[in-house]
């Protein structure tokens, strides 16, 4: 096999693999009361099946890059991608509560190897030239698999059994194992780093927390007080982590990475607008079928224009880029997506839907456009050495940012619910629940307008790279 065609199917494999990880985390949720009526469980008992998927998802990220290293990450991605489906097996096989709540999890812990070492496979695959296109393929499933996930849930449990939602997976992921295992090579570093078990235990409690906090916060799942209690207890964890880190010698998630400048703009300015495209996912539908009165099928057709928005990036990405550069791409795109983000919020019944078709499109190629740019950029200049270091800390930023997202999303609902005392929702407690997220997207502009003109060259292709190779901080 050419080296060409051995990287784009090492880019399609990942891709799908990541897809199925994204797919899977949304889809279960439209499934819930069938799931529910077929368990003999209420819906609210249920949602404990989606908080502990994602609880797994934020405890074992963290392990990624150390069990990549030290095992192989070949021998990890395809495991991890074993594990999934397992889990998703056992979810199908599911009679009762407790059997869905622990394969969920086995699958979360399955997910949280496969998408940072996925991506690391594709790093240490991809030369940097090449880049670019390579992430254009994986940035994708992560904004798609959202959009279809709830449309798609609600076709197979309304004409199928809602145990095809995890045996869907099967087929995927028996293909994925074979051909990670017939087409990538297995790279270990020949050091391993000890593992850091305090540093696990913090991050693990710590994002948890964290994570469980910004996914009930203004849903009523719990107590107000509750959440803000997780909240704090995963703030206090966090900070506990960051001053262990800059004491021990081999530290899980290694901060020295937002030393090198083009990680620090792109993960730290790709926090702020993944905060606020996260929140989409669940606004958007929640504002079509409460504020206005459509069905969920109806819904879900127009949502689905974001992801063929998505798709479309796909061919354009590579020049945008190379014409423009990595710090004009960022800084102008990030205000043009949260411009449309903006323009959703004047979104109203009365809109004739060609018009909201047209828009979520357009939106999602911008946003599609942005992800993969940030994702490329976060790893442009990190050394081979660092580099799973760099995608478990890329996968937990992105992680936690899209349950701020969602947990700011539904905290401006709750906050305008409460104001105007009545349960209902209008479309106008939307508008402004939209412009606050957009907002957010829009606050990451002044921090990737920070960056030098030539950041990423050497990726971007733009112009000759610089001189940064002398300046990275030394891996630990």
């Amino acid at each position: 096999m050419r080296p060409s065609s051995r990287r784009l199917l090492i880019s399609l494999v990942v891709s799908c693999a990541l897809f199925m990880q994204s797919l899977d985390s949304t889809i279960i949720a439209t499934a819930l009361p069938v799931i529910a009526r077929s368990l003999d469980e209420s819906v609210l008992k249920l949602n404990v099946a989606i908080t502990c998927y994602l609880l797994s998802l934020a405890v074992f990220i963290p392990i990624s890059g150390w069990t990549a290293d030290r095992f192989g990450a070949r021998q990890v991605f395809s495991a991890a991608i074993g594990v999934f489906v397992l889990g998703s097996i056992g979810c199908g096989l599911s009679n009762s509560l407790g059997m869905l709540v622990v394969m969920r999890i086995v699958q979360g812990m399955g997910g949280a190897m496969m998408v940072p070492v996925g991506r690391l496979v594709l790093l240490r695959t991809v030369p940097k030239s090449e880049l670019v296109q390579a992430m254009s393929f994986v940035s994708v499933p992560a904004l798609i698999g959202p959009v279809i996930g709830p449309p798609l849930g609600g076709f197979i449990v309304t004409y199928w059994s809602w145990r095809w939602i995890f045996f869907i997976n099967i087929p995927i992921g028996l293909i994925g194992v074979v051909l990670v295992n017939l087409v990538v090579r297995n790279v270990e570093e020949g050091t391993v780093r000890p593992f850091d078990f305090g540093g696990f235990v913090l991050t693990g409690i710590g994002l948890a927390t964290l994570a469980f906090g910004f996914e009930t916060i203004g849903r009523g799942a719990l107590p107000l007080p509750l959440s803000l209690a997780l909240l704090a207890c995963g703030g206090v964890c966090i900070a506990l982590y960051v001053r262990h880190a800059r004491q021990a010698a081999s530290p899980i998630i290694d901060l020295a990475l937002f030393r090198i400048p083009t990680y620090s703009a792109a993960t730290t300015g790709g926090f702020l607008f993944r905060t606020g495209t996260g929140a989409l996912p669940f606004l958007m539908p929640l504002m079509l079928q409460v504020g206005f009165g459509l069905t969920p099928l109806a819904s879900g057709l127009l949502t689905f224009a974001q992801a063929l928005g998505a798709m479309t990036m796909k061919i354009t990405v590579t020049p945008i880029i190379r014409t423009f550069g990595f710090r004009s791409v960022l800084a102008g795109n990030a205000a043009v997506s949260a411009a449309f983000i903006f323009a959703y919020s004047l979104f109203r019944p009365n809109t004739p839907h060609f018009v909201i078709f047209l828009l979520l499109l357009a939106g999602g190629f911008f946003r599609s456009l942005q992800m993969t740019s940030i994702n490329t950029l976060s790893y442009a200049d990190v050394p081979g050495p660092m580099l799973s270091r760099a995608t478990s800390l890329t996968s937990m930023c992105q992680q936690l940012s899209q349950s701020v997202g969602v947990g700011t999303g539904a905290l401006v609902l709750y906050a305008l619910v409460a104001t105007h005392g009545t349960t209902n929702l209008t479309p106008g407690d939307f508008s402004l629940a939209l412009l606050a997220v957009g907002g957010i997207s829009l606050s990451s502009v002044p921090l990737f307008l920070r960056m030098a003109p030539d950041a990423g060259a050497e990726v971007s292709g733009r112009q000759a790279a610089g001189s940064f190779a002398g300046k990275l901080p030394r891996s630990r």
